[in-house]
């Protein structure tokens, strides 16, 4: 199991728990028109297709083989890069297995963070850092014991802009590997012909515990940053997920910050508002016509399978009428197995469809049979696509 799924499972509980019906809420009329209706999702079998050849083909043994995160970005010159968090390259064996990692003593690869780029012809090609031999993170840690993970990315000019969340084991000697912290929001800058390291990083606010980068929207002359407060309560270990909102002016997020408060916008990052609860650490804001559309994961539900979509008239919120458009088959398909962060991909979508990807992992921690379920089955650790028709 990778690290990002010991911090879900840190925040999420252990317990497969069905989620319960939303209370129906009316979806909003913006300026006039009506909300969009959805359909019935159904697998994108053309984008896993494309993804399982590419993973399984050890062409390379450098390359991907599975990965989670998956935000997408469109470039102005057509290529679309795929952006993850913590990433297996190397060898696909025969059997649909994959060697350990080397830190336990295999072949395997493993990144906290990569880039999968498809060319305007289709092609995929992983970008990492380091050398073929020993290949490095793109976004590489400050010091030992540190990783970053993904947020979502946006194009400036000839630069990609991630915003990345740094995290840190404090006690690396411990052995436990449930034992890690968030620290930071950084702003990593790509020129968009040379991903495999950052031009520049900038640390970006942080001082109220917002995990900045859930997602990200440019809209009427500015770009929404969208972020989630994951915060559990010291007393009762309960954990809640509140979803903040900020934005800056123009399509660069080095400028000023504004923060949504309860009434309005505030330059102060601590005036930040906790706007709505049960959102995950990754989802997808996009615009169709008058209204905004939130593609989300509820996390009050621990390990549910049902994504949802909310609605709003504003970039700033308030997202209502939650509405259920897919369950996800493979959350407890067989033990251990769930599914998180469903997010939209506004570069692979189009006026009547909706493509929305969700990551698929294990807790399996090999103690039954000694051997982990992300290594005998590659197929797990992959990002699954969906498609939800959508028309209004």
């Amino acid at each position: 199991m990778s690290r990002s799924a010991l911090a879900l499972a840190l925040t999420a509980g252990l317990v497969v728990v069905p989620a319960a019906p939303a209370a129906a809420q009316a979806a909003p009329v913006c300026a006039g028109r009506p909300a969009p209706t959805f359909g019935t999702a159904t697998q994108n079998t053309a984008q896993n297709a494309k993804f399982t050849t590419y993973g399984n083909s050890n062409a390379r043994l450098d390359d991907w083989t599975g990965a989670d995160t998956t935000y997408s970005l469109r470039l102005s010159d057509g290529r679309i890069v795929y952006a993850y968090s913590d990433t297996f390259l190397g060898k696909v064996n025969a059997d649909g297995s994959r060697p350990p990692v080397i830190e336990e003593g295999g072949t395997t690869p493993f990144l906290n963070n990569s880039f999968v780029v498809q060319g305007t012809n289709g092609s995929l090609r992983t970008v990492h850092g380091g050398t073929a031999a020993n290949p490095t993170a793109p976004m590489p840690p400050s010091q030992a014991a540190h990783w970053y993970w993904a947020g979502d990315l946006t194009q400036h000019a000839s630069e990609v802009q991630q915003l990345y969340r740094e995290y840190y084991d404090p006690d690396p000697g411990n052995g436990d590997p449930w034992d890690l912290k968030w620290k930071r929001n950084v702003l990593a800058r790509f020129s968009t012909g040379n991903l495999s390291g950052p031009m520049t990083v900038n640390a970006m606010p942080s001082a109220t515990g917002v995990q900045w980068g859930s997602a990200l929207l440019e809209d009427g002359g500015h770009t929404y940053i969208y972020g989630t407060e994951d915060y559990t309560d010291p007393d009762t270990k309960q954990n809640t997920k509140y979803l903040h909102i900020a934005r800056v002016d123009g399509d660069d997020l080095r400028g000023d910050w504004s923060y949504r408060t309860a009434g309005g916008w505030s330059s102060e990052e601590a005036d930040s508002a906790r706007l709505m609860s049960g959102v995950s650490n990754e989802f997808s804001v996009t615009k169709r016509g008058a209204h905004y559309i939130m593609v989300n994961q509820d996390t009050e539900f621990a390990f549910g399978a049902e994504i949802d979509v909310l609605l709003s008239c504003s970039a700033g919120g308030p997202f209502t009428a939650e509405q259920a458009v897919y369950t996800t088959p493979e959350t407890g398909s067989w033990p251990d197995v769930y599914t998180y962060n469903a997010h939209q991909h506004a570069s692979l979508s189009s006026s009547g469809n909706l493509v929305i990807s969700y990551n698929v992992n294990t807790l399996d921690n090999a103690e039954d049979d000694g051997v982990n379920d992300n290594y005998r089955y590659v197929s797990i650790y992959r990002a699954r696509y969906i498609d939800l028709p959508v028309t209004g």
